[in-house]
């Protein structure tokens, strides 16, 4: 059941909200109908990985209850451990056995394991209560208050990557409180921007993306100016699919009388690559940051040290996306990008502007990388992109192109939406029934249309 789906608007939501509502003064009840209803929407996916969701869930608490300030190193080594090993053999394994194959020339036969919705999400989000647990920084909480903090519908998917401390401590306040108007309101909003951003502008972008990147699979050569057109439509896609999702979880949060932390921050109007990762997927990047970056000893043992934890941080962070080696070279990329980065800014001033374009340049050449299925697939989009190919440059149809350059300039001049709507808009009918009726024709529309997955439920 997808946020952008007829039955999730139309009915689940309506639904969650009215029993939530209606428990609203009982917290045990409320919460078990969140969790209810939570298990209830993943369970609609394949109900055949609702056990294994239950069962990390189980462990990880009963872990949590025994890992404290003085556990021996092993308990908690078994505990992230455990996660590693459910995200590794149902999203790694493959990968691992064909790199090996291909190193030792022999054939490897995949075992094909359905990659379990979210878990790359969930299990980092429990991963980071037991390492808080283990440094005293995290309370116990009982079974029903970690379960729906795992497993709470908006964000299970594909985040964003919530701490305990930032959404647990909510569950205590009753949603019937004097603001309710305010965060209901500013959710309804938040949410018509995410599925407008999904529907009216991501999709639109994916019929120019999708046919050129399916033609470089395919074997054909692009042009210099489709090579181009494909990465750079990609990139605004990409960034429209990801944060489109993140404001309709952080709106569908709001309506629940729960805040999430903001997950975009104009990420392209980034004037360099430290820039970037503090406005794209904010809470992936703390999560890295404070879990591996700082464990791998940050910027406290010397330049060399600094230098090697962030390309191993990034390396990481881009395994974590998908298993191949598409992935890992754009996370290797990207790290080597930083390290360029710390060296470079300590010694000279770049302008703006200039750091601008050489940073959208970069992210449209590695975004690519996202995108194409393989890596033979990738290069032959970059040599296309480098000229190699010839330097004709195909335009695109008029209205294609107003309509990129439009999306383009919203992108980088246009209100942040997360902030914007959670700490700006004040209750109005007016705005309410505005958003009910855009809302109802954007539904009419996926009716009508059909309507597809969000690109970061691959990850």
């Amino acid at each position: 059941m997808l946020f952008n789906s007829y039955q999730f608007i139309a009915f689940f939501l309506p639904i969650a909200l009215i029993g939530y509502y209606y428990a609203a003064d009982n917290r045990q009840l409320r919460l078990g109908w969140l969790l209810l209803t939570s298990l209830c929407f993943y369970a609609y996916w394949d109900w055949r990985f609702l056990p294994l969701l239950l069962a990390s869930i189980i462990i990880n608490w009963l872990l949590s209850r025994r890992i404290g300030f003085n556990s021996p190193r092993l308990l908690v080594s078994f505990g992230i451990g455990f996660n590693l090993l459910l995200i590794g053999v149902f999203k790694y394994l493959d990968f691992l056995g064909s790199s090996l194959a291909y190193a030792a020339d022999t054939a490897y036969t995949p075992i094909g394991l359905i990659l379990p919705l979210g878990i790359s999400f969930f299990t980092f989000q429990q991963i980071s209560y037991l390492l808080d647990k283990s440094r005293n920084q995290a309370p116990d909480y009982s079974l029903l208050d970690y379960a729906v903090y795992v497993s709470f519908f908006p964000q299970l998917i594909a985040g964003p990557i919530v701490r305990h401390s930032e959404i647990i401590p909510q569950y205590h306040k009753s949603p019937r409180r004097p603001d309710i108007y305010h965060h209901i309101g500013a959710g309804l909003v938040l949410f018509a921007l995410g599925l407008a951003k999904k529907t009216l502008i991501a999709d639109e972008l994916a019929t120019t993306a999708t046919p050129l990147f399916d033609l470089a699979s395919a074997g054909q050569t692009l042009s210099l100016g489709e090579a181009w057109s494909g990465a750079f439509t990609y990139s605004l896609q990409l960034y429209y699919d990801f944060s489109g999702y993140s404001d309709m979880a952080i709106g569908l949060g709001l309506m629940f009388g729960l805040q999430f932390p903001v997950n975009f921050n104009a990420p392209y109007r980034a004037t360099d690559i430290r820039d970037f990762w503090r406005r794209w997927h904010m809470t992936l990047s703390r999560f890295l940051r404070d879990y591996l970056y700082i464990a791998m000893g940050g910027n406290k043992h010397g330049q060399t040290r600094l230098l090697c934890a962030l390309l191993v941080t990034m390396l990481l962070g881009g395994l974590w996306h998908g298993a191949g080696w598409t992935f890992v070279i754009w996370g290797g990329l990207h790290g080597l990008a930083l390290v360029v980065h710390r060296g470079w800014s300590s010694k000279v001033t770049m302008p703006s502007w200039l750091g601008w374009i050489m940073l959208a340049l970069f992210l449209a050449f590695t975004w690519v990388l996202f995108r194409a299925p393989d890596l033979t697939t990738a290069v032959a989009i970059w040599q296309s992109m480098l000229g190699l190919n010839g330097f004709d440059i195909q335009r695109l149809d008029s209205s294609t192109l107003n309509f990129c350059a439009a999306v383009f300039l919203l992108a980088i001049f246009g209100p942040t939406s997360q902030k914007l709507i959670t700490y700006s808009l004040r209750p109005r009918r007016i705005y309410a029934v505005m958003t009910s009726l855009f809302i109802f024709y954007l539904t009419l529309n996926i009716a009508n249309d059909g309507y597809t997955e969000f690109l970061y439920f691959q990850f």
